[in-house]
């Protein structure tokens, strides 16, 4: 699968309503460390079908960032049935986010 990019107006129904456990990279172009995590995410995507993964531009949505009460980027957010289940904050390695996730 491919990441999803979630905005206002996409995440209800791609994150509360998934009947797949999701994971959220909460980043920002400038963000250099985020930069070092999106190859990381990318692959995660396109490994796992189990977890439906997902990327929140911080600067575009900050209502998204905001509600999760995201204050240091990159951020990961596991989320189940609409709960936050999981959380990562900083670049990790991908053994990190597997972990994370359960896979």
């Amino acid at each position: 699968m491919s990441v999803i990019t979630l905005t206002s107006s996409n995440f209800e129904e791609e994150v509360i309503k998934s009947e797949k456990k999701v994971l959220i990279d909460f980043w920002a172009s400038w963000c250099g460390p985020c930069r070092m995590m999106s190859p990381v995410i990318d692959e995660i995507a396109e490994e796992s079908d189990a977890v439906k993964v997902c990327k929140v531009n911080v600067d575009e949505e900050p209502d998204i960032a905001m509600k999760y009460g995201i204050m240091s980027i990159p951020t990961l957010l596991v989320i189940e049935n609409g709960e936050v289940t999981g959380k990562s904050i900083g670049a990790v390695p991908k053994e990190n986010v597997l972990s994370l996730i359960g896979a």
